[in-house]
């Protein structure tokens, strides 16, 4: 059976009148657009109730889905502990799902359980749900740190669970909007926050899930969000079906975002494969940006393909970049790659995320190309940060290389630039280095704070500060 009907929530606590005390009534849109959604899932009597809650236990690189015959939780941490819930979870469910994971290559599963209590993002819609029904089991699963088009393709793996095993089931996709709305906010203002919640609700109040994919990762990040991912796996789990989409409300005036949808599935529609759609401009995209890349990128991008696919470096003799593969054709470097030495990094980033950074101060090669050359390999090796990069992953990869100018010394944060100047902090043997012109990186205060911690630094210790210039090469 497929999935009866999905549900776009938010999970403001104060929305319990045990905690909210009165501000509750601030957001009665959102209360009044919950009860309907109560309403709406109570009339098709699911037999399961699917929640994805971004305060779930989550991890980096894993879907946690939580594991054993059920679990409790109250609203204690925000003074009202008498608010209390049991949940039993829905088992032959959630192995089918971590099967169908297993199968599309999605890490996910019940491994890695840190606590059994239910979360505020799931409890929240329960609150709601339970007024009105309570015959149900749950399955509860955890977002991840993993790419957009993977939190996308578990909501397929758990459609066809479902599928699978008949269940009559609905989907609530449990999360905030922006965080960064007011400057009177708990979280304060950013200038993406107002464009963030706009733009999410345009996509969602038409059931246009496209558009989830082609958000910039960075971008939603400065925007404080906690539901996006939520929304992409309920998105998946709609996979080319035909939906009638509904808003029911929006609010936003303690600061963070609150949207209300709901979506009834109407049958198949196969032109509703937003995730392959996107995919395949993707590689459109990738394809131009390939033609159009530097000598500089040309040979990180090269270096990489070359060592993934046969396990050889390329090397460097007589002005010419070669290897010792029949399939490699090297070619003629520049003046420019072989007549200096600097430190250079090489980045990459996979579906807008970043997939691998490495990068040296200084010079450590002959030339510029080998610097590109050692770095490319490790930023897709050695990254302490990621897995190696897979042979699969080769054709998702964007790169940019940075080569770097000269340190100098300063003596105030005054004579930095988060735009124009990469930073250099140094105490003793520890050093921290951040490049400049970084999208999630916007003040210089932001800037020393991420160098001094990746150098194990603190202010505290009166660090000397270097500052340096960079060409960026994508």
């Amino acid at each position: 059976m497929a999935i009866l009907g999905t549900f776009m929530v938010p999970h403001p606590p104060l929305i319990v009148p045990e905690v909210g005390r009165g501000q509750e009534k601030e957001i009665q849109k959102t209360i009044d657009s919950y009860k309907e959604v109560a309403k709406e899932i109570t009339a098709v009597k699911p037999e399961t109730i699917i929640i994805t809650s971004p305060h779930a236990v989550m991890y980096a690189d894993y879907f946690h889905i939580s594991p054993g015959a059920g679990a409790s939780g109250d609203f204690g941490q925000f003074g009202a502990k008498e608010v209390k819930f049991h949940v039993d979870y829905d088992e032959e469910l959630v192995q089918e799902i971590t099967r169908a994971a297993a199968a599309a290559h999605i890490p996910a599963g019940i491994k890695g359980e840190r606590t059994k209590a239910l979360d505020h993002a799931t409890m929240v819609p329960l609150y709601f749900i339970n007024q009105f029904y309570t015959d149900y089991k749950l399955v509860r699963i955890g977002l991840s740190g993993l790419p957009f088009r993977l939190h996308y393709i578990l909501g397929q793996c758990i459609a066809k669970a479902v599928a699978t095993t008949g269940r009559r089931a609905v989907f609530v996709a449990s999360g905030d909007l922006s965080h960064v709305l007011k400057n009177d906010g708990p979280y304060g203002f950013k200038p993406e926050g107002p464009v963030y919640d706009k733009r999410i609700m345009a996509v969602m109040e038409k059931g246009d899930f496209g558009g989830l994919l082609s958000f910039d990762p960075d971008f939603c990040e400065n925007a404080a969000q906690c539901g996006h991912r939520s929304f992409l796996i309920m998105a998946g789990a709609l996979d080319c079906i035909a939906v009638t989409a509904k808003k029911l409300s929006y609010e936003g005036p303690f600061g963070v975002g609150y949207g209300v949808c709901t979506y009834i599935p109407k049958g198949p529609d196969y032109s509703r494969n937003f995730l392959e759609q996107f995919e395949n401009k993707q590689k459109s995209s990738l394809a131009d940006l390939k033609r159009s890349e530097d000598e500089y990128v040309h040979l990180a991008r090269t270096t990489i393909e070359t060592y993934l696919r046969t396990g050889k470096i390329p090397k460097v003799a007589k002005g010419t970049v070669f290897c010792d593969d029949d399939s490699f054709e090297g070619w003629k470097l520049s003046k420019d790659l072989l007549s200096r030495r600097a430190g250079t990094f090489v980045s990459l980033k996979e579906d807008g995320n970043l997939r691998g950074c490495i990068g040296t101060i200084s010079a450590t090669q002959a030339t510029v190309a080998e610097e590109i050359i050692h770095n490319a390999i490790s930023a897709s090796t050695q990254d302490p940060r990621f897995p190696p990069v897979e042979k699969n992953e080769l054709d998702r990869l964007v790169y940019s290389v940075d080569i770097l100018g000269a340190a100098e010394m300063i003596t105030s944060s005054d004579e930095l630039d988060v735009k124009k100047y990469g930073v250099i902090v140094t105490k003793g043997y520890r050093r921290g280095l951040l490049l400049p012109n970084l999208e999630t990186v916007d003040t210089v205060e932001k800037q020393i704070e991420i160098a001094c911690k990746k150098g194990g630094i603190s202010l505290a210790e009166k660090p000397t500060f270097e500052r340096f210039e960079v060409v960026r090469h994508t």
